[in-house]
């Protein structure tokens, strides 16, 4: 991740001189911190601590930090959010809580908050921080821009860094404790909630020594504590716990505290400050045997392919050259039985080039963004530059959709060009688009930051009709320009029967095997990825990631060219919706995966939160089929005829007459090799008489 970033450093460095200033990307630059005393316009005094939206894992409902009852600080105005950040529903506010570089705190008060449960807007309040507590929500708060994280021990001597802390806990009637209570000896009391409303806070900085004045922040650790202070114009920070009987009915008071310190560490520098955090999270050897099992998968299937390849139609090849008869020469078996159906239009010809053109859009999408997060521009550091890339690409991206569906279209004999090119236009997107806008409004109904705001969706449609559309018109435009795709084999005009299928053969059981080894390279990582999303754990290794998506990328492909075959094999030249449909179904095992997992590893509880998952779910399934179902269905049916010159003038004359004519042109007796390859995306077809090629 840093490597390219030092790399590109070093370029403008040197082009730069003779000045020497470092190059950091828009955000991510160090801030200087130093005491007071000493403070420069090069050199801050002030730490400030933002605070972002509260989330849990039992609930998909995150909620800003101003929808509860905390500490504010209204006066300051609140740093601009991108486009990422908005679809993800962060809300980074600034908080009452400020520190000066070096200047230790000891119990010093925030606010203070009282309840009373006679008046209603205030048990409102009470109970709706009762909830949050019951469900486990948690702060995230931000100090230069990395969290501040509270780190506690785990099983088998481990340390986790939690980059957020629960608002409290709760004792059960049967005094069960749940959550964060299990931390405090002191948390017995049943049917009780406990607030943190202290936070211990040390800051670890480290000098700068390239010359510059002043110390860099490396890392910011917290521990929750309760305090129910009995003195809130000078509280002590000791005593029992602060409380919260189920049943109570006087008047609460909650005062908020906070102690900071301040650490140098000599140890971590700052472009290496994330480390702890990351080091904490699931460990690397997970991912290591996730990519082993998919390099097994990806040699097990091109050692199939090559054998498929250089034996079994090596044979055939072999066997075509050695008749001697046009009586053995008619007596054809197999895949080259369909060569005049090979090229029949699909049914329902509309709808898959609209997938395919859709499939391009995704594919390329997620290979840009992948790609630049590899090189470190889409890391953690950098908030909601990864939504807003994959966005900003797709809304560009319009062109090639429009093109690759125009042209297979028109490939397969459409005429209905107005019909298509709005269908690639809206269909996809406009059910991704209303599942969104539906789940949006469940969110808008229950008051959650994550919910859209009009504005920011009045711009999003501006993307989509304003660039995005207009882009699919220009590439529609161009592919229906260009001439159609000439084959070089007539198209039968009486289909050719297809025989009685075994088993595998036959469609569905095709397709459902055609998914299973797909899946099978990415179910690992799957898992981290669902975890980052609703267990809001940080993903950062993009590299595992890119690495998966291109041997997904070959497995998919390698795994239709086989069915491809055994279905040609079998005399069903039905290829073109089964192939698309082969590597596609891997996205029904994405979908049962999702099931399970909402199941067995989540918590989520309640109606909205259930609906909300399964709604965005079906987004991601959505996706995940046309991306993978995209790039493999374009095969490469090359046959390669070489005009054997026979001794003997009568020789060669009668054999021209009686040679049939096969998917090599009227060739006699030519040696035809049929391959099947995938990224064929050049635009037409070369055939000369010697060599008929089809891309």
């Amino acid at each position: 991740m840093l490597l390219p970033r030092a790399l590109l450093a070093a370029v403008l460095l040197a082009a730069a001189a003779p000045r020497a200033e470092a190059f950091y990307l828009p955000g991510l630059a160090p801030v200087n911190f130093c005491e007071k005393s000493k403070e420069t316009a090069d050199c801050k005094a002030e730490i400030e601590l933002f605070v972002n939206r509260l989330d849990s894992v039992e609930s998909v409902l995150p909620y800003e930090y101003a929808a509860f009852d905390f500490c504010q600080n209204p006066e300051e105005k609140r740093p601009s959010e991108n486009l990422g950040q908005v679809l993800f529903g962060e809300r980074i506010e600034p908080s009452p809580y400020k520190f000066l570089f070096k200047k230790e705190e000891t119990c010093k008060t925030v606010c203070t908050k009282t309840y009373d449960a006679q008046k209603p807007e205030q048990k409102q309040k009470l109970n709706f921080l009762k909830k949050s507590m019951l469900l486990n929500y948690q702060h995230h708060w931000i100090v230069d821009n990395m969290p501040v994280t509270w780190c506690y021990d785990v099983e088998e001597g481990q340390r986790f860094c939690n980059p957020g802390f629960p608002i409290g806990c709760y004792i059960t009637k049967d005094g069960h404790q749940k959550d964060a209570c299990v931390i405090n000896s002191e948390f017995h009391e049943r049917d009780t909630f406990y607030i943190f409303n202290h936070v211990d806070i040390k800051i670890f900085y480290h000098i700068v020594e390239n010359g510059a004045t002043g110390a860099r922040l490396v890392a910011a650790k917290l521990e929750p504590k309760s305090y129910k202070h009995t003195n809130p114009e000078n509280p002590d920070c000791s005593g029992v716990p602060m409380d919260i009987n189920n049943q109570a009915s006087g008047e609460i008071k909650i005062v908020y505290t906070y102690s900071v310190t301040f650490q140098e560490e000599k140890g971590i520098r700052w472009a290496s400050r994330w480390d702890y955090i990351l080091e904490s999270m699931p460990h690397t050897h997970i991912q290591w045997f996730s990519i082993m099992n998919s390099l097994v998968i990806v040699l097990f299937l091109s050692g199939m392919v090559a054998m498929i390849m250089l034996r079994t139609l090596h044979k055939d090849i072999a066997r075509y050259n050695q008749m001697d008869s046009t009586e053995d020469a008619q007596e054809e078996f197999g895949w080259k039985l369909v060569h005049g159906d090979i090229f029949r239009p699909p049914r329902k010809g509309m709808l898959l080039s609209v997938f395919l053109g859709s499939g391009t859009q995704i594919l390329i999408m997620t290979f840009v963004t992948l790609f630049f997060a590899c090189l470190g521009f889409l890391s953690p550091a950098n908030r909601g530059a990864l939504m807003t890339c994959a966005v900003v690409l797709w809304v560009l991206l319009g062109t090639p959709a429009g093109y690759v569906a125009a042209r297979f279209y028109k490939s397969f004999g459409g005429e209905k060009w107005k019909t298509n090119v709005l269908l690639t236009s809206f269909l996809c997107p406009g059910i991704v688009f209303a599942d969104f806008f539906i789940m949006n409004l469940i969110l808008w109904g229950e008051g959650s930051s994550a919910a859209i705001p009009f504005g920011t969706l009045v711009a999003i449609l501006a993307l989509w009709f304003c660039i995005s559309v207009p882009l699919t018109f220009i590439g529609a435009y161009f592919g229906f320009k260009k001439n159609a795709i000439e084959h070089p084999v007539r198209t039968n005009q009486i289909p050719r029967q297809i025989p009685e299928q075994s088993f595998y053969t036959k469609p569905l059981p095709g397709i459902i095997m055609g998914g299973i080894l797909p899946f099978g390279c990415i179910f690992i990582q799957l898992f981290f990825i669902l975890n980052s999303i609703w267990s809001h754990q940080m993903y950062y290794m993009f590299g595992f990631l890119f690495l998966v998506f291109i041997i997904l990328v070959i497995t998919c492909s390698e795994a239709t060219i086989l069915l491809c075959y055994f279905h040609l094999c079998a005399e069903d030249y039905h290829w073109q919706w089964r192939s698309f449909l082969t590597s596609g179904f891997t996205a029904v095992y994405f979908l049962i995966y999702a099931i399970h997992y909402f199941f067995s590893k989540l918590q989520i509880t309640g109606t909205a939160s259930t609906i909300l998952y399964f709604g965005y779910t079906m987004i991601m399934v959505l996706i995940f089929f046309l991306f993978t179902g995209r790039p493999y269905t374009y095969f490469s049916l090359r046959c390669e005829g070489a005009h054997q010159r026979r001794k003997g003038k009568n020789k060669t004359e009668d054999a021209e007459k009686k040679t049939p004519r096969t998917a090599c042109g009227t060739l006699p007796n030519p040696p035809c090799l049929m391959t099947i390859g995938a990224f064929c995306l050049s635009d037409g077809f070369s055939s000369s008489p010697d060599l008929l090629i089809i891309q």
